[in-house]
């Protein structure tokens, strides 16, 4: 859809996110992009459509001065969940085109007020959650009914939910990107850049330079169970709890950090690793979430999580990325390793954890890939003006007064 006149509409930008979990990959990818359109649309109107927008709420505050919050497009797509495909979308029609719904109806005419629709970067539209291939379906429908730019950026979609459907929806985007090969050759659009390139330039450690000693930093440990069979996940931590205690890392201080709370530590990884990492060297999801990411140059980290592997290795960590599944996780972590990360990839079901590796180079890489994910985020979203206020009209000059005669007032 072509995007409305500014005349007809105020602007607004329509961002559809897994974001508010919390989760911190997927966090930071909605809070990258509402700094960039607080820079360059400060004046334009945002709404996040997220899952849990009463803690995106707290998440996100202050990032744009013009935020909403909602759910909606979520709504649409949980009344799908035990729907099949045909079904799944003529619900989704129904509801966002055609009205008729007293738990829909006033906020889906108020996202009428949208001039693009934007689906975030991340990869929660895969077949891991069936139903939300309906969002792609929701998102295309209200750019529809609003006449709205319709935009995807930084998706993965592997595994697939339905590539037929992917497809038809996406080719209605006035732009769309994925973020692996693999998305890219299914769904038939541009292979592009991750959305957290977007926000690298707001990590505390993007562009600091090595210890010119090359002493090593410390060594930080993220691992998951979710989305892990049990036994790959306990293959994992015994995995880990090797290695460091084989004395690969004597003398370095070895840390922990929570992706998402709970899940990351309750009779969790961390909890099975207490032992051998101290309580001061746990990192909450809160902490994280204040101080930012504390990746720095020539630490070593060893995780499960992508974005961790991505971000570590872009401000000059080594590590290993360990694989917890054979297609999403696999998916994930080879497309940073095509980019060149350098991070030795365990696989799932491997003996003994591999060295950590890096390659040095993929520092500058990391910049370059920032830019190309800023073009493409200023080709969607072109610096606006703030509006000047009229000029005010000058006011009237009082007439000047009589003049007097100097021979009565004029006296000295």
């Amino acid at each position: 859809m072509s995007q409305g006149s500014e005349n007809d509409k105020q602007p607004t930008i329509h961002l559809v996110s897994t974001a508010g979990h919390p989760n911190f990959g997927d966090e930071f990818i909605a809070a990258s992009w509402l700094r960039f359109l607080a820079e360059r649309q400060p004046d334009t109107d945002v709404v996040l459509d997220c899952p849990d927008p009463g803690m995106a709420a707290f998440l996100f505050e202050g990032l744009h001065p013009r935020l909403k919050l909602t759910n909606l497009l979520w709504r649409v797509s949980w009344l799908t969940m035990d729907a099949d495909p045909d079904e799944g979308d003529a619900t989704v029609d129904r509801v966002v085109r055609d009205l008729g719904s007293p738990l829909f109806d006033y906020g889906l005419l108020e996202l009428r007020r949208a001039t693009t629709v934007h689906l975030v970067g991340g990869g929660h539209i895969t077949s891991n959650w069936l139903h939300h291939g309906r969002l792609v379906r929701a998102a295309r429908r209200l750019a529809e009914v609003a006449d709205a730019q319709f935009v995807a950026t930084g998706l993965g979609l592997m595994p697939a939910i339905d590539p037929e459907r992917i497809r038809d929806d996406l080719a209605a985007a006035d732009h769309a990107t994925v973020r692996d090969s693999a998305s890219a050759e299914m769904a038939g659009v541009e292979l592009g850049v991750n959305d957290a390139f977007l926000g690298l330039s707001s990590i505390p450690g993007h562009g600091e330079r090595p210890d010119p000693t090359g002493q090593p930093g410390d060594v930080w440990i993220s691992l998951q169970c979710d989305l892990a069979e049990p036994e790959v996940f306990e293959a994992t931590v015994a995995g880990v709890r090797a290695m460091i205690e084989s004395g690969r890392f004597e003398g370095r201080t070895i840390r922990y950090l929570e992706s998402i709370p709970g899940t990351d530590r309750d009779r969790r990884a961390y909890d099975l690793l207490a032992d051998l990492i101290p309580e001061e060297n746990f990192m909450s999801f809160v902490r994280l979430w204040h101080e930012g990411f504390p990746g720095r140059p020539l630490q070593t980290w060893i995780t499960t999580r992508y974005h961790f592997h991505q971000l570590a290795a872009a401000v000059g960590a080594d590590g290993i990325a360990i694989e917890i599944d054979d297609d999403y996780y696999r998916t994930k972590h080879e497309s940073l390793a095509e980019l060149g990360t350098g991070f030795a990839i365990a696989p799932v079901g491997f003996d003994k954890l591999p060295e950590p590796a890096s390659d040095p180079e993929f520092r500058l890489k990391a910049g370059r890939l920032h830019r190309a994910k800023l073009d493409e985020a200023e080709a969607i979203y072109p610096r606006r003006r703030a509006p000047q206020p009229a000029a005010a009209a000058p006011a009237p000059v009082a007439p000047a007064p009589p003049a007097r005669s100097k021979g009565v007032f004029g006296r000295r």
